[in-house]
């Protein structure tokens, strides 16, 4: 389980607009890395339209955002059309991410159990560890919070 302190595992992940970011790449940028279930439901959308009308003070604050889920580039890509979001959101169709930073879990919904993402967000300092962790986030008001953290 990551925590606080820990170095924030590197990734290469594909964006919705066709390129490639990488966590080492941002070395000496604070990230905003948030994991949420699904594009185009109503609690990530809020979410995703929440950082979106917030990035002028989170890019003053000298943070860059990322969103994370396990949905496939295309709908990233329409997900952020849709919603004029113009920060990437990475595709981790394998889950390989999502289970490196601990937040694929079990949930239940109506009795049913499932594995799933855990809406989670990760504030990384500008040399790579984890200054701040938001577990089983609540939409909202997240933003104001994650800026408060900054």
């Amino acid at each position: 389980m990551i925590k606080v302190g820990d170095v924030a595992p590197d990734f290469a992940l594909p964006t919705g607009d066709g390129g490639t970011t990488r966590l080492s790449e941002l070395k000496g940028k604070k990230v905003v890395l948030y994991f949420y279930p699904k594009d185009n439901t109503s609690g990530c959308t809020k979410e995703a339209c929440s950082f979106q009308e917030n990035l002028s003070a989170l890019k003053k604050k000298g943070a860059v955002v990322l969103g994370v889920s396990a949905d496939s580039v295309g709908s990233h890509a329409a997900f952020a059309a849709k919603f004029s979001l113009s920060f990437p959101l990475l595709s981790d169709d394998r889950n390989e991410v999502i289970r490196a930073y601990g937040v694929w879990k079990q949930k239940s919904m109506y009795g049913r159990k499932f594995m799933g993402i855990e809406r989670t967000t990760f504030v990384i300092d500008e040399r790579g560890f984890i200054e701040h962790i938001f577990p089983k986030v609540k939409v909202e008001g997240h933003t104001k919070e994650v800026l408060q953290v900054l």
